[in-house]
């Protein structure tokens, strides 16, 4: 495995200057500032990303205030309080995206997230309390806990709600092959588990957060 350095020259020059490079890049929220969002509001994230998932965003983008009224403003109490009856009701709502395996993710979601913000004190301590060290971790418990957060969902509402973390795209993918740290794309715990250890390795090198580590490899790629 190469050290991070002439990546990030790559980078830099591709970008077209080190200013214009950190223009760019992520900058995750604090421990505090994860701790301060609401669940709801976390809520709503998580399923703004799971109804992305395989269309335009602009099109998800332009049906959320409508999602946010049918759905109660995304307070997971109330959500967990609709019937399946009312779920099915919302098929009939031309305001919203009607897919019901996603609206009934919300609900499944909801319930889910009420779970873990009691055992932790807020979903957002639960997410600033998990280690960036193992921010693979972290994917793997979204996926077994949530509807529809598998794949590279988890990471992406990851990236949304500020929570430091990698994205394994297909450029992020390809620069660590070039870089020595795979040989292939990765597929199980395993492969994870390596790749988590060679970002470790670069933040430490580096001093930079994950996703910025992340995009860094991206942009020297393309």
């Amino acid at each position: 495995m190469i050290p991070f350095g002439p990546i990030l020259a790559r980078a830099v020059a591709r970008a077209g200057g080190e200013a214009a490079l950190d223009s760019v890049l992520p900058r995750p929220r604090t421990a505090s500032a994860l701790r301060a969002v609401a669940d709801d509001r976390y809520l709503s994230l998580m399923c703004l990303r799971i109804f992305r998932a395989g269309l335009k965003h602009a099109l998800v983008d332009g049906k959320w205030p409508a999602f946010e009224t049918v759905f109660h403003g995304f307070d997971p109490h109330r959500i967990r309080a609709m019937s399946d009856e009312d779920i099915e009701k919302l098929m009939g709502d031309r305001r919203i995206i009607r897919h019901y395996g996603k609206l009934r993710a919300v609900a499944a979601n909801a319930a889910a997230m009420i779970a873990i913000s009691e055992a932790h004190g807020g979903f957002g301590a639960y997410l600033a309390d998990w280690p960036g060290a193992d921010v693979t971790g972290l994917w793997a418990d979204l996926a077994a806990r949530f509807s529809q957060l598998g794949g590279n969902s988890g990471a992406y509402f990851l990236r949304m709600a500020g929570k430091d973390t990698f994205i394994l795209t297909p450029p992020v993918i390809a620069a660590l092959i070039a870089a020595g740290a795979l040989q292939r794309k990765p597929g199980g715990k395993k492969d994870r588990a390596r790749v988590q250890a060679v970002f470790n390795a670069w933040a430490a090198e580096t001093g930079r957060p994950l996703s910025q580590l992340s995009m860094i490899l991206a942009r020297a790629q393309d």
